[in-house]
């Protein structure tokens, strides 16, 4: 079975050969390809799949998995369209349905902020306390969303993705994401104001 390492930050890669051959070897099942492609794209799969889970453990299973559709849908990928773009479909329709399975159990966990159980809590400045504070408020927010919300609002607002690159990357019509995103962000606003978040 297929592992790869997403807890390793470097890695010697071959520059010389392209990428067209590189995916042709992936493809034919030659396991240090894959390892090369995954090595390449890593960053932005780790930066998406970032914004979906809660905890380093549960980002590094998610990533695990999310390599793992890669690996086993490689026969799927047509060479009419970019690499990248393919990619980052299966990653975040990957993210989406982690989502969607993980519902429940997330919403019975709280979650707690990592910098509150070190030292003494007036040893960071106010601007740093300030930014994590807004974090966990979007947190709170966006676990709030159904996991098709969660994902378009990541998507644009987070990501700061296009609405035609988030309907391509989800499978959705742009007036479908448009449509959805607007409704997310009334969804986040009005409980926003009733728990009571508003200054």
């Amino acid at each position: 079975m297929f592992f790869f390492d997403t807890t390793r930050t470097t890695r010697k890669v071959e520059t010389e050969i392209p990428e067209t051959e590189w995916i042709a070897r992936a493809k034919r099942g030659d396991e240090d390809a894959f390892v090369h492609l995954a090595s390449v794209y890593r960053p932005r799969i780790w930066s998406t799949a970032s914004r979906f889970a809660r905890t380093r453990p549960e980002l590094e299973d998610l990533t695990q998995d999310l390599f793992l559709k890669l690996w086993r849908g490689l026969s799927t990928y047509r060479s009419d369209a970019p690499f990248e773009h393919w990619v980052m479909t299966v990653t975040v329709r990957g993210c989406y349905d982690f989502l969607r399975s993980n519902r429940k159990r997330r919403e019975s966990e709280t979650l707690v902020d990592p910098q509150d159980s070190r030292d003494d809590p007036d040893d960071g400045n106010e601007r740093e306390r300030s930014r994590r504070e807004a974090w966990e408020t979007v947190r709170l927010l966006l676990d709030h969303l159904d996991a098709k919300d969660r994902t378009v609002i990541t998507l644009l607002d987070l990501e700061e993705r296009g609405v035609r690159e988030t309907a391509e990357l989800t499978g959705w019509s742009e007036a479908n994401v448009k449509v959805r995103a607007h409704r997310a962000r009334k969804k986040m606003r009005d409980l926003f104001h009733e728990l009571g978040l508003d200054p």
